[in-house]
């Protein structure tokens, strides 16, 4: 049990220490404007149409990092601070999730899946925690239990894996039009792209940590079953 404990512990730091980075980065970038003046939406509009789409909306949504593409709706969602904010962070960030819609637009395998794998993923992650907690307790007498919680945690692993190349297509898609447009130069280019690689670790920790803990749930299963 001990070592389960450090591994969530290290990975809980590490983790932490990303969040911050990731937070601190991004007030900076905020403060940073981009040479051409465009808000987030200006920013998300002209890729879009730059890249033959025309069919996805570009709206604003409530909360702080909240960004995200929706391929049922079909719409590009951008928190208030990066929509109307005319900054290097605000263009990343809406350059990105611009980049999920030019995935989705060009069927993007790894998309694909992530978007087959969701309602699965739904399902999987309002159960395992109460499975496993379930399985843990009766593992000597019912080692079942747990193993159909791991099968769950499994699929969410599974999902964080598939995310990474997602995101990292997404984000050098991002940054290869940011240039190209001129969105940024010589001088913001390099914050752009300093900003979604830090986002980017984010994925990658939570994907390991994810995986860690997957490993030690399965220890737990089989010593509980060889008792």
């Amino acid at each position: 049990m001990f070592i389960g404990y450090l591994i969530f512990g290290i990975f809980a730091l590490i983790s932490w220490l990303i969040s911050s980075n990731l937070k601190s980065k991004f007030e900076r970038y905020s403060k940073l404007p981009i040479p051409r003046g465009m808000t987030g939406k200006d920013v998300a509009i002209k890729m879009l149409r730059d890249n033959g789409i025309y069919d996805v909306q570009v709206i604003s949504t409530n909360g702080h990092l909240t960004d995200h593409y929706d391929p049922l709706t079909k719409t590009v969602n951008l928190s208030e601070n990066v929509f109307s904010s005319s900054s290097v962070a605000a263009a990343a960030v809406a350059a990105h999730e611009c980049g999920h819609a030019v995935q989705h637009a060009m069927a993007y395998a790894p998309l694909t899946l992530r978007s087959k794998l969701v309602p699965v993923v739904n399902f999987a992650s309002n159960w395992m925690q109460w499975v496993l907690l379930a399985g843990i307790i009766f593992v000597r007498s019912f080692p079942q239990l747990l193993l159909a919680g791991i099968v769950l945690f499994a699929v969410t692993t599974l999902f964080s894996f598939i995310t990474l190349p997602v995101e990292i297509n997404a984000s050098t898609r991002a940054l290869a039009w940011l240039e190209t447009s001129g969105i940024t130069n010589y001088e913001t280019h390099d914050q752009a792209k300093d900003a979604l690689k830090t986002a980017a670790y984010t994925y990658v920790v939570a994907a390991l940590g994810s995986l860690a803990a997957l490993v030690y749930y399965i220890l737990i299963f089989m010593g509980g079953s060889r008792r």
